[in-house]
């Protein structure tokens, strides 16, 4: 059995056709010779490990960066919008400007009618209304009005330069999505959006006809939007056709069939090199074929992975039973409320997440428990034992001049694992796959993933017993994501962690605290699919509470004395079609009402048949009422 495909087949109809594309940085190979093809309509994910060309391809696709050789090539007919993990406008434009930088003609039509709008000029206003008419542009201002709100852009004649990394990653992704591409390229794009962007993506995209390929380390985001997966691994490409879950199952085999190649390999080397020892003198009378094939064997022998059975757990110092308790905590910038009279006390090996929109002041929070911020009244009384590890998310501070491991040699030469077991800090690089090579190079030569993964380590080694992480989960892989999680998970201390990545806080934390804005703050007693679950039916429970008031609060009109009358023609043929509209959403209600009962449904498909009963039960009763009321007049 095929348990996965090495891409070198060429589509018959392909959107977009990569050749024996190969792509080096001087004496670094970061792939050579791959081929795959997208198709209309596909939705990829691209997977590897930080430093291994995943932006890399992403920039040559999109025409950014050359390559060594091969070809990329897209179809003719299509509009292609990409979306950089660190996107750049020029100083002096306004938000308007760079989210309409479009060639879309009714794209730059809205821009013109919205910079009239929100600039008060209202000269030749009445021409561009007409051609908003002519054009039938009035829908497509909405769904960019919708697109702009729902990634809380809002000053539009702010200048870019005013604006922070994660605001101008959202302009640059609303910018993508109003252009309606054909086909979309996208590099991080959960990263600086809060939980509730990323599911409105997740939703915006699945309802989406255009063809997608992304660079994501959200897990859940992968699984639901994407049909395909791409891996790069060790300069080579793989291609799943599934979703994440599927890709993991599949990558699990290969890497079996792989080590047991391997495994083969190593046993036949050691006859081989027996033979070869054999008189050395003579080596020049040995098989060719058999000289050359041990060579191929002694390569295949090295291929070994570094990634399997990491178990990585620290020690952590003595923390004592009294961590933090936070005393009437009052915080406010403006108008805008942070916490008012926020009490809590945190708990000996409690570990919390902390979610909530952008700009309810998750961050300001953190770093008023760790003294970078002063309450305006209350304060923190953090017990003596404590050891702060803190990652921030503008920690990002190195010396381009320093070697890897010097960055680490610096804090500490020695990690404690516990157990008598102890890491230098060489080894403990390696953990975060940092191979002996890269230890030795500058840190100007690393990725962004890297340094990322650098700076993570430069917490970690300093052995603190709270860690305290504000969103630690950008711009790293998922490889490394797996393996931070596992240290988390086994982390003898205290963890607060600060993130939008649901597999990750799914994974870690065992309590939320939910930031609303406004300064109400939920403590919620379980993990973030727990509380979406549970938002979910509290958001139904209030709709339904709402439509129960409203029906009761509607003034009751007098009861008049029916007066006898004839059907009219219509209405005769309307009577005459509702019993049949009635028995077929009937018969529409008990099919879907047996898949439910079947067990064989994904969930959402679940969501959406029981979305469909409801509707179907109300437009039932509906028309019951209405024929009840015609039969009156019939009778």
């Amino acid at each position: 059995m095929t348990i996965f495909v090495q891409t070198f087949i060429l589509m018959a109809n392909p959107i977009l056709q990569i050749d024996t594309l190969t792509k080096s940085f001087g004496h670094l190979l970061l792939f050579e010779d791959i081929s795959f093809g997208i198709a209309q309509g596909d939705r990829v994910g691209l997977i590897a490990r930080n430093g291994t060309g995943k932006t890399t391809l992403l920039n040559i696709i999109a025409g950014k960066e050359p390559y060594d050789s091969g070809r990329v090539v897209f179809r003719n007919d299509i509009r292609v919008a990409y979306l950089p993990q660190d996107p750049d406008f020029k100083a002096g434009q306004t938000v308007l400007e760079a989210c309409f930088t479009s060639e879309n003609e009714v794209v730059q039509l809205i821009a013109r009618y919205e910079e009239m709008i929100s600039t008060g000029n209202h000269e030749n206003l009445d021409e561009v209304l007409s051609q908003m008419d002519l054009m039938q542009a009035w829908d497509y201002e909405q769904k960019v009005k919708q697109i702009l709100n729902q990634l809380n852009i809002t000053r539009l004649n702010q200048k870019v330069e005013e604006l922070s990394g994660g605001q101008i990653k959202r302009i640059a992704l609303a910018n993508v999505l109003i252009s309606e591409p054909d086909f979309i390229i996208l590099d991080e794009p959960t990263n600086h959006l809060d939980l509730e962007m990323v599911e409105w993506l997740e939703d915006f995209l699945d309802r989406s006809n255009a063809t997608l390929l992304m660079v994501t380390h959200d897990r859940f985001f992968l699984d639901r939007v994407c049909s395909q997966i791409i891996e790069i691994d060790d300069k080579q490409l793989y291609q799943y056709k599934g979703n994440y879950s599927y890709f993991l199952e599949k990558q699990e085999e290969r890497i079996q069939l792989q080590s047991t190649e391997v495994s083969k390999a190593k046993n036949l080397f050691r006859k081989e090199l027996e033979w070869m020892r054999k008189q050395p003198r003579a080596r020049g009378t040995k098989s060719k074929s058999r000289i050359e094939g041990f060579y191929s064997l002694e390569e295949k022998t090295r291929r070994t992975r570094n990634d399997e059975n990491i178990q990585l757990a620290a020690k952590g110092s003595y923390i004592g039973k009294k961590i933090f308790e936070a005393k009437n905590v009052s915080k406010r910038f403006d108008d805008i409320k942070i916490t008012e009279d926020f009490s809590y006390i945190f708990t000996r090996y409690e570990k919390m997440g902390i979610v909530g929109k952008n700009g309810t002041g998750k961050s300001t929070f953190i770093k008023m428990l760790l003294g970078e911020v002063k309450p305006d009244s209350g304060y923190f009384d953090v017990g003596e034992t404590v050891t702060f590890g803190y990652y921030s998310q503008d920690g990002l501070q190195f010396d381009d001049n320093m070697k890897v491991i010097d960055v680490v040699q610096n804090i500490a030469e020695v990690i404690d694992l516990g157990d008598g077991h102890k890491l230098t800090a060489s080894q403990f690089l390696l953990h975060f796959m940092f191979a002996p090579e890269k230890q030795h190079d500058f840190v100007a030569k690393l990725s962004g993933g890297e340094r990322r993964r650098l700076y993570l380590c430069t917490v970690l080694i300093k052995n603190p017993n709270f860690l305290v992480l504000d969103e630690p989960t950008n711009d790293l892989d998922i490889v490394t994501l797996s393996i931070l999680e596992e240290y988390l998970v086994n982390f003898k201390g205290c963890v607060i962690v600060i993130s939008h990545d649901r597999y990750f806080m799914d994974k870690v934390v065992d309590h939320l605290m939910v930031f609303e804005g406004d300064a109400v703050i939920r403590n919620f007693p379980g993990n973030y699919s727990h509380y979406r679950e549970w938002k979910q039916l509290e958001e139904r429970r209030v709709s339904e509470e709402v439509k129960a008031a409203n029906v009761e609060s509607k003034p009751q009109a007098p009861v008049k004395e029916k007066v006898k009358v004839k059907l009219t023609y219509k209405e005769k043929i309307e009577f005459e079609g509702l019993e049949q509209e009635i028995a077929d959403l009937e018969t529409e209600k008990e099919e879907l009402t047996e898949k439910l009962s079947s067990g064989k449904l994904s969930s959402d498909d679940l969501v959406e048949s029981s979305n469909r009963i409801t509707t179907l039960m109300e437009l039932i009763d509906e028309k019951t009422m209405r024929w009840l009321e015609l039969s009156e007049y019939e009778a």
